[in-house]
């Protein structure tokens, strides 16, 4: 097998695994009406299932990162695809609010450590240049995981039952696992005499750089699609369920075409990177500038351009593990990304409970209230803003000063703009 040949395969399972996780992830999403009845919660039960599996998720980026350097990602996605298969058995057999929180805790725990895991193949196993199209892949591909739990697991809740279904759940991670140890030959990494990989990955200014620019570019449209959008767009629009959905339909679609354009664009135009993520920033505040000025109800079309601008942020998110690939080390690469994708996911949730204290606040969810509600987002967007430049600048100093070492595009001089 040829090394190229080698590096597809062995990604492909990676992905593979990666999907599963996504079908994981989502799976809570759709079973809502089933979950309060099985488990016996309101709303504010269902929320602290949500948010508790995001939580654990975030929680574990770090530690994850640091594990995936010592250990490998053959051996990282096996325990996470085991630990989740876990949570879905646990999840499956629940008949209270606490075996349930206990299974969906499993799932985000397992779920941390796929992602993290899939794009340390990529940096190694893939060309520098090659590089963000190929995380941009790796995250579309995801969305074939949140598909299928949707309209397939609604199928199965409705024709076999809720046991069943997340029996059938836990089956896929017991294949997910299989499929990594039969296929995936990655192997642990060698000791290198490098200081401990988190203090200097977290020490590297494109670390941070990174993990900036993954926070303020995912947090609108994460809030958006995991809670907050279609109660805006139903309760506060005045949209009817169909259209509401499609909006949200549309923004997963829109984002899946963007991702391969903009991974294309920064891996031939790195010296532009900051450019790109600070132009999906301030698109993104102009355009929910717009819905929450407009006199009364936004029109259907300006909703569709939000969404349109929303699909950006997830593939601009991307850019941030660009970022922990340039400025780090093999040895490394796994403590980076963590610290990255848990700086995104902190903003995420900060972002929905910000949203959620507010409308609680003012008592009514209302068209006013949802505006000043998603005014939270404003202080997110401006603090990421400034600390993309912030970083951007250190990195760039550091160039000069010939302390770091970026990996340019093919046909480029590595230069100061290179953040």
């Amino acid at each position: 097998m040829t090394p190229r040949s080698k590096a597809v395969l062995f990604w492909a399972t990676g992905v593979s695994a990666y999907i599963i996780a996504v079908f994981h992830r989502q799976s809570l999403g759709v079973a809502g009406i089933e979950a309060a009845a099985r488990l016996d919660v309101g709303a504010a039960g269902l929320a602290v299932l949500a948010m508790l599996q995001l939580l654990v998720y975030a929680a574990m980026q770090v530690p994850v990162g640091v594990l995936v350097d010592r250990l490998g990602s053959k051996r990282m996605l096996v325990i996470g695809a085991a630990v989740m298969a876990c949570g879905e058995l646990v999840f499956a057999l629940a008949g209270g609010l606490l075996p349930g929180i206990a299974g969906r805790a499993l799932i985000g725990c397992g779920d941390a450590m796929t992602f993290i895991s899939v794009i340390r193949l990529v940096n190694l196993y893939f060309p520098a240049h090659r590089n963000p199209v190929m995380v941009q892949l790796t995250g579309l591909l995801g969305q074939l995981g949140a598909i299928a739990s949707t309209v397939p697991l609604i199928h199965s809740l409705h024709a076999y039952g809720w046991t069943p279904t997340f029996l059938g759940a836990a089956g896929l991670g017991v294949v997910s696992v299989f499929l990594v140890l039969t296929v995936l030959g990655d192997s642990r990494p060698e000791r290198t005499g490098e200081p401990p990989s988190l203090r200097a990955a977290w020490a590297e200014p494109g670390t941070r750089l990174g993990m900036w620019t993954h926070a303020a570019t995912q947090c609108s449209a994460a809030a958006f699609l995991l809670l907050w959008g279609y109660p805006f767009l139903v309760q506060g629009q005045g949209l009817d369920p169909s259209t509401a959905g499609l909006l949200l339909t549309t923004l997963t679609v829109c984002g899946m075409v963007c991702g391969p354009l903009l991974g294309y664009l920064a891996g031939r135009f790195p010296f532009h990177r900051s450019r790109m993520v600070l132009i999906v920033i301030g698109s993104t505040a102009g355009a929910w500038t717009a819905v929450l000025i407009w006199p009364g109800r936004a029109p259907l079309w300006l909703l569709f351009l939000l969404v349109a601008v929303l699909a950006v942020n997830g593939p601009g998110s991307m850019i941030g593990f660009d970022y922990a690939r340039t400025f780090n080390p093999a040895a490394r690469i796994g403590a980076a990304t963590g610290i990255v994708n848990g700086g995104g996911f902190v903003a995420s949730v900060s972002v929905i409970a910000l949203v959620g204290v507010t409308l609680d606040l003012l008592g009514e969810t209302t068209l006013d209230t949802f505006r000043w509600a998603f005014a939270v987002q404003y202080p997110i967007w401006a603090l990421g803003a400034i600390q993309v430049l912030r970083y951007r600048g250190k990195t760039r100093r550091l160039l000069l000063a010939g302390q770091a070492a970026p990996e340019p595009a093919p046909g480029h001089q590595v230069a100061p703009e290179t953040a």
